[in-house]
């Protein structure tokens, strides 16, 4: 029986700069002591990534987890944030209450966006940005609070 989703993973280059970030941003809170690790092949077991060290840290905000690693080793293949089209996790989204104060208030603490304001989806008002690093993040105010996510809502597929 699966319970639900209990953190989300984020490689990031700078663990100090982005714990302050989402702490800042979204309220979260470091869980427990950070940790670290090198030289250890039950860690490397774990992660499944030979000859791995890196430090890392969990946060939480109400029920979500996120745990931050800052790799050292190995040099990570990619060091730019994925888009939404690239292969694997692209992005985790923020259910927010009143989105249109959320948005510069998120600004000011380092997000980016490519919209100046939320795209009203009708059930949703939505908008991805970037943290300080590049890693996506969807923002979005959940207008039908009947549904969480009603696909009977969305938009037919154009057909070419």
């Amino acid at each position: 029986m699966i319970r639900g989703i209990h953190h989300v993973a984020i490689h990031v280059h700078d663990m100090a700069r982005m714990i302050r970030f989402y702490k800042e941003a979204f309220g979260f809170e470091v869980v427990g002591e950070p940790f670290a690790w090198e030289n250890d092949d039950f860690i490397d077991r774990i992660v499944s990534v030979k000859g791995s060290a890196s430090k890392g840290a969990m946060l939480r905000a109400g029920s979500c987890y996120i745990e931050m690693f800052q790799y050292s080793a190995p040099k990570p293949n990619n060091t730019e944030g994925l888009d939404p089209f690239d292969k694997g996790y692209t992005h985790f989204c923020v259910d927010v209450v009143g989105i249109e104060e959320e948005i510069p208030r998120l600004r000011s603490v380092g997000m980016t966006f490519p919209e100046d304001a939320p795209i009203d989806v009708g059930h949703v008002k939505t908008l991805y940005g970037r943290d300080p690093e590049g890693n996506l993040i969807e923002i979005q105010e959940t207008i039908d609070t009947q549904c969480d996510f009603p696909l009977d809502r969305l938009p037919p597929i154009a057909k070419k």
